[in-house]
């Protein structure tokens, strides 16, 4: 059968499943074949998050994990599945508490300690609280007004479809810590890189140069940053008012106890198989995920859905009928803490021919935009593939596709890639946090999302020479 005829058979039977999702029209006829869909993606998430749970690199449950993947994707028929091990230094978290102590009566704190953060000691430290409005504040600001002090940067980001921020609001917990080290920090706490009002929060990897002694680091919830920032301006404006006794002169005080430890050099592996394609000489499609994830929920979102959704759409491929081209699936530990699985994988592979790289990483809801960085050859092919999502209410983008973590270092070394971008207003809600669960998955923007995935894959899988080195 034509690819085509497989890729239409495919959107319909898999759209009608979707058509729960008031924002993703069903297509004529659709109604009819509303029992006939499937839900590969979700049981994937599901029995990954039910049987494993959390997925710390480095860990046992990491390697658990591996295994797991292993026995499932050979179960599924795809071919070449193996585990291709690495080592990487493992972080591991401990105690956590958090409290102000003065000037006003103790409050505790809902804290979390950032990944490669120092401990405290099982005593933990005590400090006046060193405030910036922002990372860039931190920069800028002398060392005195940090030397000997807890750091506190507060920055508030706002949801966005796209993500927007993360970058710009992330620098406080991707480097603040190792900005306040070099400046005599005794420990760095941030407002959690998040956009939720629970007293959940969110934790990620921070990085310290080679040279800079790690400090204890560690994020605090949104509602109990709110809290800090209004005793912080309390006590502020009590140091300049006068009183009975005269002025006020304590400042804002934290204590902190974090108690991490490093386990030194441990083994963390990548997942592969594939579907091998009817070329040998033609050059692979890539389709990536993370299989690690952070301890703290079940890593539902972020990204056990990432994996089920490219695995769901090479099932169906497969199903349909042998591509041209290998589709390859790379299920990527340790990404979480540092990206050591995308690393590996191109450490091994990358002198080798990439036709297209593809990543899902950003959560389960509904694709809204595909964006490419494709050769000129290409063109044509980015038209049929702009159109042939279109109907999912997928929009063509006009920024080039960034390609993901685990396959960045292709990317970067010039492998095409296309980006198949989900709605993130509700992501950076969740992300990192306890509340990272299977509940939080809508079965039918998966459901979307496979659809859109499959139809994609379905094309670039037979795509000819001509248009993909």
């Amino acid at each position: 059968m034509p690819p085509f005829a497989r890729l239409a058979g495919l959107a319909a039977l898999l759209l009608a499943s979707t058509s729960a999702s008031a924002s993703i029209p069903p297509p004529p006829g659709a109604a009819e074949l509303a029992q006939r869909g499937d839900d590969i993606a979700w049981t994937i998430t599901e029995d990954l998050t039910t049987e494993i749970g959390p997925r710390m690199a480095g860990t046992e449950a990491e390697a658990a994990a591996r295994r797991w993947a292993v026995t499932r994707l050979q179960a599924m028929g795809f071919a070449n599945v193996r585990e291709e091990q690495f080592d990487m230094p493992v972080w591991v978290r401990g105690a956590e508490e958090a409290w102000l102590t003065s000037p006003f009566l103790p409050q505790k704190l809902a804290i979390t300690a950032l990944g490669t953060s120092a401990s405290t000691g099982p005593e933990g430290i005590e400090g006046e609280i060193a405030y910036f409005d922002s990372f860039d504040a931190l920069v800028a600001a002398p060392e005195h007004m940090v030397k000997g002090k807890i750091v506190f940067i507060d920055h508030r980001m706002a949801p966005a479809q796209d993500g927007s921020g993360y970058g710009t609001y992330g620098r406080g917990r991707f480097t603040g810590a190792n900005v306040a080290a070099k400046k005599g920090a005794i420990a760095t706490v941030i407002r959690a890189i998040g956009t939720d009002h629970h007293r959940n929060p969110h934790t990620g990897g921070t990085n310290f140069e080679t040279g800079v002694k790690p400090i204890p680091a560690g994020a605090i919830s949104n509602p109990d940053a709110d809290q800090l920032v209004r005793q912080w301006k309390r006590a502020q404006q009590m140091r300049k008012s006068e009183t009975p006794l005269g002025y006020v002169s304590e400042p804002l005080r934290m204590k902190l106890v974090l108690t991490p430890r490093n386990l030194g050099t441990k083994h963390s592996g990548n997942v592969i198989a594939e579907v091998p394609g009817s070329d040998p000489a033609a050059s692979p499609v890539i389709v990536a995920c993370h299989l690690d994830s952070w301890d703290l929920g079940t890593g539902a979102i972020d990204d056990a859905a990432g994996c089920g959704i490219v695995t769901a759409a090479a099932k169906h491929v497969m199903t349909a009928g042998q591509p041209r081209r290998t589709i390859r699936i790379l299920w990527a530990g340790a990404e979480e803490v540092g990206v050591f699985g995308g690393k590996a994988y191109f450490a091994k592979h990358g002198k080798a021919r990439h036709a297209v790289a593809l990543e899902s990483d950003f959560g389960a809801d509904r694709v809204w935009r595909i964006d490419f960085k494709l050769p000129d050859s290409a063109r044509g092919l980015a038209d049929r593939l702009a159109a042939a999502v279109m109907p999912f209410g997928v929009v063509r983008g006009k920024q080039a596709a960034s390609g993901g973590a685990d396959i960045g270092a292709l990317v970067q070394a010039g492998v095409p890639a296309i980006d198949l971008a989900q709605d993130g207003t509700r992501y950076f809600d969740l992300h990192h946090t306890p509340d990272d669960t299977l509940d939080k998955i809508d079965p039918a923007q998966l459901r979307q999302n496979v659809v859109v995935w499959s139809a994609v894959l379905t094309i670039l899988a037979n795509s000819e020479d001509r248009e993909l080195p």
